[in-house]
């Protein structure tokens, strides 16, 4: 591939070289979340659970602005951004694109990575170092597209001293962290059929692992990439693709399957014992007419997926929605727990979907273990199945008098990943309990493309909550009320005693893990991304977006 990226410094000739440290390597990576914040979720279990617990139940209500900044995507003005009257940012240059289309899209939905006093991050199409002590600009990162849905970024990752993104138009990019200079870029999918790339990209080992979006009618995949060169080391699709795979007894036809969806929108936890990577999928397509896909449960759709990162085969999976029509994609952050199951150490995998049931498995073996509602109005489905899943009421099909079903297709949650703490042993999730109203307005047997094909009312929200669930049992311990719709871009618990949201108001707030308490808040508009913790110089630092601009809170006392 020819290289594409230069290096353009406003009014400097060279990027200087920033000490930033050593990077991460694979090992750590393998550490419980602490004083860094590594990758998407701070460590592989999905938990987004720091042991740092200096701001703590106690210590929380001294907690102050430590410093932010307002990111400024695209093609800066001339002259660059400058800090303190110095040197302007260095301005790296890459992609496929002409440079004659400036998408937007700055919104700061990433989860910042937090390494050796440096934070990384990005928005669709930029990529961002910044000095985690006072905010300034070390470098940023700018790739030319050429088009796709610019819909977010969920984050970098990053191996040894490299970082890696995905760009809406489905290339894989490298760069060196230090400079935020290009090492290469791969492609990911066809931009010409509809694919758009938003996830973080997951490292394990020397196995880069990228998903990709696409709401038309294209086959779900998931890759994995070599760290060092780029090259493609497997792919695995989500849904079958040839005669003979499992799952397609599930779908009237193999056409079908091969443009049923199934989506790797959000990045999955990783279990290092089994070498196992737990991912969620999207929607089958079409998402709210049958159609051509037939009457079956549309395997490996809205389901969660282990597959073994060495070798990209199957390991089990388990179907939170069979036959979904209502675009419930199980794309949530699945959760990993050690913890007891009816007297018997189990190791564990959690996940609240997207269509309002929560369910514990073994994460070794599929085998599920509690299926319970969540949603408090949940009402698409008739009860259980024999696997334990949601059984599809097809009365709450969309209609052409119309079917009143919770949730919406927003879903009790939606893409912002949850929290779990080891010391409550409670599973944290916004709960959005919304009613929409489904018309069918496609009555055409062979149904339309993508989300084509229905229209939806929302009628009434009797309820939004941070919910705290307990794993074991599936039950509710404790709701607290949001007067808007909370949750923001996720969740952050610590050690501390604290979880983290923001309201749906505007505030940013801290809450007891054990009661759901209110604790502390401050007003800095509507959270966009997870919060996230980190150590340095001897300070807890809690870092969190709303829309362009990232803050800092450290305490002052």
């Amino acid at each position: 591939m020819r290289f594409l990226s230069f290096l353009f410094v406003v009014a400097a000739g060279v990027a200087p070289v920033f000490a930033q440290g050593a990077g991460v390597s694979p090992a750590d990576l393998l550490k419980p979340l602490k004083e860094s914040w590594p990758t998407y979720n701070g460590d592989y279990s999905g938990r987004r659970f720091s042991a740092l617990n200096l701001v703590n139940t106690a210590t929380v209500k001294h907690l102050s602005l430590a410093w932010s900044i307002r990111m400024t995507p695209g093609m800066p003005q001339a002259g660059g951004r400058r800090f303190g009257g110095g040197a302007p940012t260095p301005l790296i240059v890459g992609g496929e694109g002409t440079g004659q289309l400036n998408v937007g899209g700055g919104t700061i939905k990433a989860s910042v990575l937090a390494v050796d006093g440096t934070l990384y991050y990005a928005m669709p199409d930029n990529a961002w170092a910044v000095d985690a002590r006072d905010g300034r600009e070390l470098w940023h990162y700018y790739w030319k597209t050429r088009g796709g849905t610019h819909i977010g970024n969920r984050g970098l990752a990053m191996w040894n001293n490299y970082l890696y993104m995905e760009t809406p138009d489905n290339y894989l990019v490298c760069l060196e962290a230090k400079t935020g200079k290009e090492r290469w870029h791969k492609t990911i999918a066809d931009l010409e059929q509809g694919y758009f790339s938003t996830p973080a990209p997951i490292v394990v080992g020397n196995h880069v692992l990228v998903g990709t979006g696409n709401d038309i009618d294209s086959p779900g995949f998931l890759l994995s990439f070599d760290a060092e060169t780029g090259d493609l080391q497997w792919k695995f699709y989500t849904v079958p693709m040839k005669k003979g795979d499992p799952g397609l007894d599930t779908w009237a036809s193999l056409d079908a399957a091969r443009h049923g969806g199934a989506q790797t929108w959000i990045p999955g936890a990783y279990d290092p014992e089994t070498k196992l990577y737990i991912i969620g999928t999207g929607n089958p397509t079409p998402a709210y007419t049958t159609g051509k896909r037939g009457e079956g449960d549309n395997l490996f759709t809205c389901s969660l997926v282990a597959i073994n990162v060495e070798t990209g085969k199957m390991a089990w999976y388990f179907q939170t929605s069979p036959h979904d029509m209502h675009d419930y994609d199980s794309a949530q952050t699945p959760v990993l727990v050690d913890g007891v199951i009816n007297g018997k150490m189990r190791k564990l995998v959690v996940t609240a979907a997207r269509n309002g049931y929560f369910f514990t498995l073994d994460r070794v073996t599929g085998e599920r273990l509690v299926t319970t509602k969540y949603g408090q109005y949940t009402n698409w489905a008739k009860g259980l199945n024999k696997f334990g899943a949601p059984d599809h009421d097809p009365v709450k099909d969309p209609t052409v008098g119309g079917a009143l079903v919770s949730p919406t297709s927003d879903g009790t949650v939606n893409w912002q990943p949850p929290a779990f703490s080891p010391d409550t042993g409670l599973f944290y999730v916004p709960e959005g309990n919304g009613f929409s109203i489904f018309y069918l307005t496609d009555t055409d047997p062979r149904g339309s493309m993508g989300l084509g094909g229905k229209e939806e009312a929302y009628v009434g929200v009797p309820g939004n909550y941070l919910s705290a669930i307990d794993y074991k049992t599936g039950k509710v311990a404790w709701r607290h009320k949001w007067y808007g719709n909370g949750g923001g871009g996720g969740l952050l618990a610590t050690a501390g005693g604290l979880l983290f949201a923001g309201d749906g108001m505007g505030n940013f707030v801290a809450h007891d893990s054990k009661t759901g308490k209110p604790l502390w808040h401050t007003r800095i508009g509507n959270v966009s991304n997870a919060p996230g913790t980190f150590l340095l110089d001897g300070k807890q630092y809690v870092i969190v977006a709303t829309g362009d601009t990232l803050w800092a809170f450290v305490l002052n006392n």
